[in-house]
């Protein structure tokens, strides 16, 4: 059998948590779900394509034409809820040509599973992992048909959704290592990125903590060992000359004793290899801080939320002020990045406390800071309160065409959602826009590229996005031109730079 899965390019959605400018350059970064299904499809004897169309900037047409030569038996595609109509879209213009049946995966055929199968255009379903259903779906489709006997599907028969019993859950150590011969590695990056080759890692699925306001919360922790990841790092380095890597777990730093196996392994491979990740503050001290940093870690996002103690146990984060301010001042001792992701519009905010946050996160003096708008995300007790609030499960609403997109209300505080959106730009201009941190940053650019992508967003975060095509041209040039004298005069020894 030959399944192409598709990674289908989405424009931001009034009802997503960042800012419109901190999506749009936040970054690429490959789709690994898709990758793991053509792993697993491959390992059991089956021909795959990913093409992921929105970083390679190729339309439903593009894709077409590329599907015609290949001729796949069937379709795959990842489904978020985010961005559920949008990807429907593609699935229904793609099947309509081809005539190939549309499987879909994801997070949210976990929440939704019959409403992701009602609609007009999918026709089978991963109701958690592909890891055993995609190759039993795969044998049945070649042979007898039998979709009652593959375990975890979700499929239509006689204008019904059915579901199979979802059988046991693989240990994520039994995963392939994701199929990127498939992908454009060139072409992968984050805002902060310093190197190409550059890719994501998810290293462990879950997360054991309960904080209220992620989807993630108090799911069951799966790491993969050590031993895997090394193994998959070396690949990552061997095979696609990848250089920098983020690993993308909820939180890398749970097991303290796997991420120090981790960092031994890297530390003997001695790879030139940099990287970073995401964990609490109270994960990290001193001694492990030290062995990650021997280990190429070169920045860390730290969940931090608030600087108002009040909201942080609110949120139920677990961690005190002081916590934050030890772990943050001793991230930077050592000479790693420090970054931070800040909440809007928490249960009790006001503007006080929210003026509060910033003040404390310019007393961190982080690398930089990330402001997200707290969303009612499926799933979540803050979802919970918006269905009971509202009478209305927007998500579920949206997935099945009866809403638009819109901003989400939410009733745990007062402040309205253009007082949040207001709040988190200016948050954004005043950490940002100081002179000192503006100066610092353009002294740590490695390369041209790497300016034209800071300095592009730097640009649309002051002047708004509609007015951006309006700002003084000779201005623009003139900029460019002299921070490209500055750039060249500095000695990059290195030939990796991004």
């Amino acid at each position: 059998m030959k399944l192409a899965c598709i990674f289908n390019p989405f424009k931001y959605k009034l009802h997503e948590e960042n800012l419109r400018i901190v999506q749009r350059y936040f970054g690429l970064f490959p789709p690994l779900s898709l990758a793991w299904v053509c792993a697993i499809a491959e390992r059991a004897g089956h021909d795959t394509l990913l093409i992921d169309a929105r970083t390679l900037r190729l339309t439903k047409e593009d894709v077409l034409d590329r599907l015609k030569a290949w001729k796949p038996d069937m379709i795959g595609f990842m489904m978020t809820t985010y961005m559920f109509r949008e990807t429907l879209e593609w699935v229904s213009f793609l099947k309509k040509h081809l005539r190939v049946p549309v499987i879909i995966g994801g997070y949210n055929l976990r929440v939704y599973p019959q409403e992701s199968l009602s609609v007009d255009g999918p026709d089978f379903g991963c109701l958690n992992s592909a890891y055993h259903t995609l190759p039993r779906l795969l044998e049945e489709l070649a042979g007898q048909r039998r979709f009652e006997d593959v375990p975890g599907l979700i499929y239509k028969e006689n204008g019904l959704v059915r579901m199979t019993p979802p059988g046991t859950e693989p240990h994520f150590n039994d995963y392939p290592n994701p199929a990127r011969h498939l992908l454009p590695n060139d072409l992968y990056a984050e805002f902060t990125t310093v190197r190409k080759n550059f890719t994501v890692m998810v290293t462990s699925k879950g997360c054991p903590n309960g904080c209220l306001f992620c989807e993630a919360g108090h799911t069951a922790y799966n790491p993969r060992s050590p031993e895997t990841v090394m193994n998959e790092v070396r690949e990552c380095y061997a095979r696609y000359n990848i250089r920098e890597i983020d690993f993308f777990d909820y939180d890398f730093c749970v097991d303290r004793r796997r991420v120090e196996a981790i960092c031994d392994g890297l530390i003997r491979s001695n790879l030139d290899v940099t990287w970073a990740c995401r964990t609490r503050v109270d994960y990290v001290d001193e001694a492990l801080l030290r062995k990650m940093k021997a280990a190429g870690c070169s920045r860390i996002y730290f969940g931090i939320e608030s600087g108002v103690q009040e909201i942080l146990d609110r949120l139920n984060k677990g961690i005190r002020l002081q916590q934050i301010r030890d772990a943050i001042e001793t991230t930077r001792s050592l000479g790693i990045m420090a970054l931070g992701f800040f909440l809007v519009g928490s249960p009790g905010e006001t503007r006080e406390t929210f003026r509060q946050t910033v003040r404390f996160a310019k007393s961190l003096k982080l690398d930089y800071v990330q402001f997200s708008k707290l969303t009612a995300k499926p799933l979540t007790p803050y979802w919970r309160q918006m269905v009971s609030n509202t009478g209305m499960d927007y998500w579920r609403e949206y997935i099945l065409g009866g809403t638009e997109d819109k901003p989400l209300p939410r009733p745990w505080t007062s402040l309205t959602n253009e007082e949040i959106d207001a709040l988190t730009k200016k948050a954004y201009l005043m950490y940002h826009c100081r002179p000192m941190f503006l100066m610092h940053h353009i002294l740590q650019v490695r390369s041209w590229s790497e300016f034209k992508r800071k300095f592009f967003a730097f640009l649309e975060m002051v002047f708004r996005q509609e007015r951006v095509s309006t700002i003084d041209e000779n201005f623009v040039a003139y900029a460019e031109n002299a921070s490209r004298v500055l750039l060249y005069k500095k000695d990059y020894k290195r030939n990796d730079a991004f």
